[in-house]
């Protein structure tokens, strides 16, 4: 049975997501490194976390995982900017966090060397939802090529020990259940959105929930909303039936009215 221990993270994409996984890891005692396209040095100094403007001096660094926190649209320019010829541990793993899962699968068994782990993950939560702590929160996760199982174990403690509730899934099943779920939430909210829905004196319980979805939701980027359609191929067909079903209920009210307004004959 593996027992926890501590462990050398590399992050790559140190923005505000990056920042919200590292407080929480540099608190359990593990020691951590950082390199971004913008200069986050003063924000590592702060969490005691060691920054590297060049990325070769950061492949240098001898991590035991290397953590990719870039959006969604960018992380096939950020994969393959890495210098992966400079890594010192052959089985370095590598873990990705997006919001969609067979797009980073895909690209890191292709650019990786075959001797790299890789763990495809996606914390349900954000630093808004987390900010009071992870427990019971949802933490996604497939081992998609693991061979150092215990660097993997004390990786995934990370969250397990956090209190969340660690989900292994497929990274197909995930995407399938996501544009379900994640990407039509997105599209209803952008939808209210562009209706410039507002709350007003006579608001129902229903329509606040409304609101509140529509002020959730444009507080993500369109960068993530479009990333979440445009690298899930299951996301198109939810986009068609949420469009298909919208017009099924405008038939509906239309043909309710015309048989209403027909001449009633006795």
């Amino acid at each position: 049975m593996s027992t926890s221990r501590s462990l050398k993270i590399g992050i790559v994409g140190f923005g505000s997501f990056g920042q919200f996984l590292a407080k929480t890891m540099i608190k359990q005692g593990h020691t951590l490194t950082a390199t971004s396209r913008t200069d986050y040095s003063h924000s590592c100094l702060q969490l005691d976390i060691q920054f590297f403007r060049d990325v070769r001096t950061f492949i240098e660094a001898n991590n035991d995982v290397i953590l990719i926190c870039t959006s969604i649209l960018s992380f096939s320019e950020v994969l393959s900017s890495l210098p992966l010829s400079c890594l010192k541990r052959p089985t370095t793993l590598f873990v990705d966090v997006l919001s969609v899962k067979e797009h980073p699968r895909d690209l890191l068994l292709r650019v990786l060397p075959e001797e790299s782990d890789i763990l495809c993950t996606h914390p349900m939560f954000g630093p808004e939802s987390g900010k009071d702590g992870w427990k019971d929160l949802t933490f996604m996760y497939d081992k998609v090529r693991i061979r150092d199982e215990d660097t993997c174990f004390n990786f995934l403690h990370v969250f397990a020990s956090e209190g969340c509730r660690m989900l292994q899934m497929s990274c197909e099943e995930h995407d399938k259940i996501a544009a379900k779920s994640q990407f039509i939430t997105h599209s209803v909210g952008r939808t209210l959105a562009e209706m410039n829905i507002e709350s007003t004196p006579i608001d129902t319980k229903g329509f606040q929930t409304l609101v509140q979805l529509k002020d959730t939701t444009m507080r993500d980027s369109f960068d993530l909303y479009s990333g979440l359609f445009i690298c899930n191929r299951f996301a198109h067909q939810e986009l068609e039936n949420l469009q298909h079903a919208l017009h099924k209920v405008k038939e509906m009210l239309v043909q309710r009215m015309s048989e209403e307004l027909s001449p009633k004959h006795d």
